[in-house]
């Protein structure tokens, strides 16, 4: 049986042309969901799909970065479905096939330069970011997400922290740093 998994990353995204593509590759079964693809473990769907799929069946994804995004995830994922006898193809990389060694092959080839892929972006964005530091006023990070004068000022009135926390919808570790302040 040809099992396909669909993943977009925002609610905003489609997953319809994934899940047609998965259709006409013949996929008995889709599975989809829209998440972020960072972890394997925060995806519910494709859990489902790992679970479902048995012995002899094949997982279907229309690129490979629907399904990992790290190689450490995607060798687990791989892994997993070895455990089981299922295979893997990605039809986007048609090489992509735990099904036979060639395609193990190029897979493996096709994470280590995904995890590189990553670095270097990494490592532009520090550079990015370090010489934006450079020019006063260019580079001023994260918007506060606390506003610590209100903390404070609930504070002196009495409230305490934990109400403080659920009065503004934040955590009270947050409430207590914002005193330090």
């Amino acid at each position: 049986m040809l099992v396909g998994y669909a993943r977009v990353s925002s609610t905003g995204q489609d997953l319809a042309v994934q899940e047609e593509a998965l259709r006409s590759a013949g996929c008995d079964r889709i599975f989809s969901e829209k998440r972020s693809g960072r972890s394997a473990s925060d995806r519910p769907a494709l859990q489902e799909a790992i679970e479902f799929a048995r012995s002899g069946d094949t997982i279907l994804v229309t690129r490979l970065d629907r399904w990992a995004r790290s190689t450490q995830d995607l060798h687990n994922l791989l892994a997993r479905l070895d455990e089981k006898g299922v295979g893997f193809t990605c039809l986007a990389q048609s090489g992509v096939d735990t099904t036979n060694s060639t395609g193990k092959l190029v897979l493996a080839i096709l994470g280590a330069v995904a995890a590189f892929e990553t670095d270097l972006r990494a490592e532009r964005q520090r550079e990015g970011i370090a010489k934006a530091r450079e020019v006063p006023g260019k580079y001023r990070g994260r918007s506060p997400s606390i506003n610590y004068a209100q903390v404070r000022k609930l504070h002196d009135k009495g409230v305490s922290p934990s109400e403080i926390a659920a009065l503004l919808q934040i955590g009270r570790t947050s409430v207590y740093r914002a005193l330090k302040c």
